[in-house]
């Protein structure tokens, strides 16, 4: 599991709390911000883990796409109910996959796949039945891995024993990374930092989520290589301390 993330210097992912990069004004407004030596970094990152571990999905959250408070629109929806629905489906195999936790059935895909990439996305029991057949007429793809929530653990088992995936690309928010994380299933980082400040208590960074438990002991990072842009980026590789 490799985790990847470009954050500004005080780790922010985002520009405000409300504001997600798929919208265009707000992905302009992120871009805009870049110094010249971000996207080369990008590139030169996606470059060194294809070569070294030939990753065939990406992983995100569907934080990605809806608001945090977003509810299922399927939530109330009782015309479909569980049964053949909770199990797994795949309608197709592709080279590469697109995945996201979505357990709580939120997001209402207009993108698929393509050629080369399909969508997949990783629900549990809890999903709301309708959510699935939504799924199914999209013709997307699901694994069922958890009961009330995506055991992510589980999934990863599963993406290796129905997929034969080996190696992972987790390019998400700070929701799923920070559960990532948090479970211990993250083997490498690569941060590319640039130079702005963005500030704001609620400002989703690229490790969220439940945080440590009084008494907890951060995770450990083994610095592994460091490249610095002509102005001012750096690309920062850590591989996870174990034990």
């Amino acid at each position: 599991m490799i985790l990847t993330t470009t954050a500004s210097v005080d780790g922010r992912i985002t520009l405000s709390a409300g504001e997600r990069l798929l919208e265009p004004d707000v992905g302009a407004r992120w871009g805009a911000a870049w110094p010249a030596d971000v996207q080369d970094l990008v590139d030169q990152r996606r470059t060194w883990i294809e070569d070294r571990h030939a990753p065939t999905v990406v992983l995100e959250g569907s934080g990605t796409f809806v608001a945090t408070e977003a509810e299922s629109p399927w939530s109330q929806d009782d015309s479909a109910h569980g049964g053949s629905l909770h199990r797994d489906h795949l309608p197709r195999r592709a080279p590469r996959w697109f995945v996201v936790v979505d357990g709580r059935g939120r997001v209402d895909w207009t993108y698929t796949g393509d050629d080369e990439t399909a969508l997949l996305v990783l629900v549990c029991e809890a999903t709301p039945a309708g959510y699935l057949r939504r799924l199914r007429d999209l013709g997307v793809g699901h694994l069922v891995a958890g009961v009330e929530r995506v055991d992510l653990r589980l999934a990863l088992e599963r993406l290796y024993a129905v997929l034969g995936v080996r190696a992972v690309v987790a390019d998400g928010g700070g929701g799923v990374n920070g559960a990532l994380i948090g479970d211990g299933l993250v083997d490498e980082v690569h941060v590319i930092t640039f130079p702005v400040l963005i500030g704001g208590l609620t400002t989703p960074t690229f490790n969220d989520g439940a945080g440590l438990d009084p008494g907890g002991s951060p995770v450990r990072l083994l610095p592994r290589g460091l490249v610095r842009g002509d102005h001012g980026s750096t690309w920062a590789r850590y591989d996870v301390a174990r034990g």
